[in-house]
């Protein structure tokens, strides 16, 4: 007598919350990738620098490491409620051993932009760089009046 082979059910495949985490940073990658802007160098990285930003009352307090970079080579912009934050450094090498000279360069670039959380003043900023900490102070604009509460008839 031949029996029918028994099919084995294994159940439905396991769903697994940490891989769904990774393919979702994955595709975010992709989408921050298409819109910071990138400025392509030879032999050069292109670093996204983390921001702090802290609300101290009646300013607004940024912070983000940039290593290695002097202040003369670094470029601050304010677009309404957006902070660009820009810098270049480079480096030349020259080493010279039986006959051959090699010169070799390595730029680094550094942008950031991110939009602000509350309006800010352009007029009474100031930014500063010490140890490859750069610390921005932006004013917030003070609300010209306070709400006012209208009386419903």
């Amino acid at each position: 007598m031949n029996w029918p082979a028994k099919k084995i059910f294994r159940g439905p495949t396991c769903w697994d919350p940490f891989e769904e985490i990774r393919k979702t940073q994955e595709r975010l990658n992709l989408l921050f990738e298409d819109f910071m802007p990138k400025e392509k160098w030879e032999g050069g990285n292109v670093f996204t620098p983390a921001i702090d930003i802290k609300d101290e009352g009646n300013k607004l307090l940024v912070t983000t490491d940039l290593p290695g970079i002097n202040k003369e080579d670094i470029e601050l912009n304010l677009k309404e409620d957006m902070l660009e934050i820009s810098a270049k450094s480079g480096k030349e090498k020259e080493t010279e051993e039986e006959g051959y000279i090699r010169k070799e360069r390595e730029y680094t670039h550094f942008y950031r932009a991110v939009r602000l959380p509350t309006s800010v003043k352009g007029e009474g900023s100031a930014a500063k760089i010490e140890n490859g900490v750069l610390t921005i102070t932006l004013p917030k604009m003070e609300l010209e009046e306070p709400a006012k509460k209208i009386q419903i008839e």
